[in-house]
Parts: structure tokens; sequence; C-alpha cells
């Protein structure tokens, strides 16, 4: 039978879990995002020294699982000796950051291809018309080319933040007490993996609800200016 005191009870403990993520969320989309640009640049240069890494990067994560590539950052990492003594060794034996660094290396290659894409739409005629205006290359780029590559990248930025969001729970994995993992340490106290499950899911639907609505009203505002 349903034990709604169990619910009631687990919501500190699921609650701490959820900031946790937003946390992560919110740290992984924009050290993503920052990285997405130059890797856009990257995938649409015409130099095959640029656009053949930028390629194997996105085929790679792309390609493969958000969990292994977790896994291979925290537990792979440890096992070279030249990274143990270097100064990035600090960094990749904290869980919380392998978890970002894995995760923003991953939304990067999304959020990369999308934009790159969306780069390559902007239609010929629009940059031919800043530069009959005077405008060098980079003013064009900046003033045109990537405010109208945005608002049409802007729902599939979205949709990546909600994945990015999700995939948090793979933080769990690796000793992270997110929802996800705060849930998994709550069932295994309470012997009750429905109530508590069913309670960390509907925070996880409230959270993505909330970002959605808010990447609504971005775009809403977005498109019209």
């Amino acid at each position: 039978m349903f034990d709604l005191s169990i619910v009631w009870s687990s919501l500190p403990l699921l609650g701490r879990g959820a900031v946790l993520t937003l946390e992560l969320t919110a740290i992984i989309v924009l050290l993503g995002s920052a990285l997405a640009l130059p890797l856009a640049l990257a995938r649409n240069a015409r130099s095959a020294l640029l656009h053949l890494p930028a390629h194997a990067y996105i085929l790679f994560f792309r390609g493969t699982p958000s969990l292994v590539q977790v896994f291979l950052l925290y537990y792979g990492a440890g096992q070279f000796e030249l990274i143990q003594r270097s100064f990035l060794w600090p960094v990749l034996r904290d869980p919380f950051w392998c978890v970002v660094i894995a995760l923003a290396l991953n939304s990067a290659s999304y959020t990369g291809k999308t934009l790159a894409a969306a780069l390559a739409a902007v239609p010929k005629g629009v940059r031919e018309a800043a530069f009959s205006l005077g405008l060098a290359r980079y003013q064009s780029f900046i003033t045109i080319d990537l405010p109208l590559a945005v608002r049409t990248a802007m729902p599939a930025f979205g949709n990546e933040i909600i994945l990015t969001c999700k995939a948090t729970s793979l933080a769990s994995t690796v000793t992270l007490m997110e929802l996800t993992g705060s849930a998994r340490l709550l069932s295994s106290e309470t012997y009750a993996p429905y109530e508590v499950f069913l309670s960390a899911g509907l925070m996880y639907l409230a959270i993505n609800y909330g970002l959605m609505f808010v990447m609504r009203r971005v775009e809403l505002s977005y498109s019209h200016r």
C-alpha cells in the first residue's frame, strides 16, 4: 500500500538532491555553451585542420554513451601517473568536476553541431547585404549571423538543457547524491522504492517543466526582437 508518510519524510533529502541537480545542470550548460561556439566555427571552417578534428570530436561524443564518458574520466584518469602528478589531478579526482567536465563536453558536441547547422543556414544574401553596407566580416558575424543562428537553434538548445538535466542522474554512479542518488539512498533505507522514486520522478517533472517554461519565454522574447 502506498505510504504517504514516506513521501513526506523523503522530501528534505530529495530537495537537497534536487538543488545539486540544478547546480550541475547550470554549470554543465554554461561550459557546454562556451565550448559550442568555437566548435561550431571549426566544424564550418574550410580548413581540414579545423573541421576534421571538430567532426571527430562531435562523432565521438554523440556516438558514445554519456555514462561511458563519465566512467572514462572518473575511473580512467587516475590510472595515469602523469595526470596524478599534474595540476589537473585535484579536479579530476573530484566526482563533481568529473561529471561536470564529461557532460559539458558531451553537451558541447550536441549544441555545437546544432549551432554549426544554424550558422550554415544563414542566407548568403544577408551576408552580402552586410558587406554592401560596409560591415567587416567579424562585425557581420557578431551583429547578424550569430543572432540569426541563435534564434534558429533556440528550440534545440532548450531541448538540450532538458536532456542535460536528466543526464545529471548519471552523477549517482560516481557517488554524488543528486536527486537520483538521494532517491537510491532513501530507497535502500526505507525499502519503499515506489514511494521514493515516484517522488523523485515528480521532482524531475517539476524541474523540467519549469525549465521548459523559462526557455519558451526566452524564445518568445527573442523572436519579437
